[in-house]
């Protein structure tokens, strides 16, 4: 599109191939034609882009100035706009390429977690250590709290004097227990043999027998 004839300005809109998911990116392009162009330089700048960020447009700046200090004293806007176009081909080829690799890096992470998951975290001596003081540190509370709930326990447990003390009619249980059965105690007398039943020595038949 040809804004001015003098000086002779122009701009050219450059569209990239389409990539794989049919995505393009594009540029337009404003040149400006110095009064001894081809023999200095033409101005050129970038008026527009699309699907670009900042980088891509600071590498197609540098490239353009390369180009044109290259090919300075021949008609160069053709060789500037063929070389802006392979730079597009190159940067949708880049976007393929990324999307690949973060494709690739998230079915690697996804693949680690895994692994992680049924194989545990791998044991090191540092991880090792951690582990043991945060073990030994619990095992120690657990120690604590059970030797401080015997203690606890034993204070509340009452003696017997304490017992009596609080309770006066344990005084007199044995008591009321024995007047409860009638204060008699029944025996078997079959239990016992008779006196005369019993083959007992005369003492003084006793040769041992010393009355003193």
């Amino acid at each position: 599109t040809v804004l001015s004839e003098n000086p002779t300005t122009f701009t050219i809109t450059v569209t990239s191939e389409a990539g794989e998911n049919d995505e393009t990116v594009q540029t337009t392009l404003k040149f400006t034609y110095r009064e001894k162009y081809p023999d200095e330089t033409p101005l050129y700048e970038v008026v527009s882009q699309e699907n670009l960020d900042d980088n891509d447009v600071t590498d197609i700046i540098k490239l353009l100035e390369q180009q044109a200090e290259e090919n300075l004293g021949m008609v160069m806007i053709f060789t500037l706009v063929s070389a802006v176009q392979e730079k597009l081909n190159e940067i949708v080829d880049q976007m393929k390429t990324r999307r690949e690799e973060e494709k690739k890096q998230k079915e690697r992470e996804a693949e680690e977690e895994e692994k992680q998951r049924f194989h545990g975290t791998p044991v090191t001596i540092e991880n090792f250590l951690n582990w043991k003081a945060k073990f030994d540190a619990e095992l120690l509370e657990i120690k604590r709290k059970k030797m401080k709930e015997e203690e606890q326990a034993g204070k509340n447990k009452l003696s017997g004097k304490q017992l009596f003390e609080m309770d006066h009619n344990l005084d007199t249980s044995d008591i009321q227990f024995l007047e409860e059965a009638g204060n008699s105690v029944e025996v078997d007398e079959s239990l016992f043999q008779e006196m005369d039943d019993l083959e007992l020595e005369d003492e003084e038949d006793d040769p041992d027998y010393n009355p003193v």
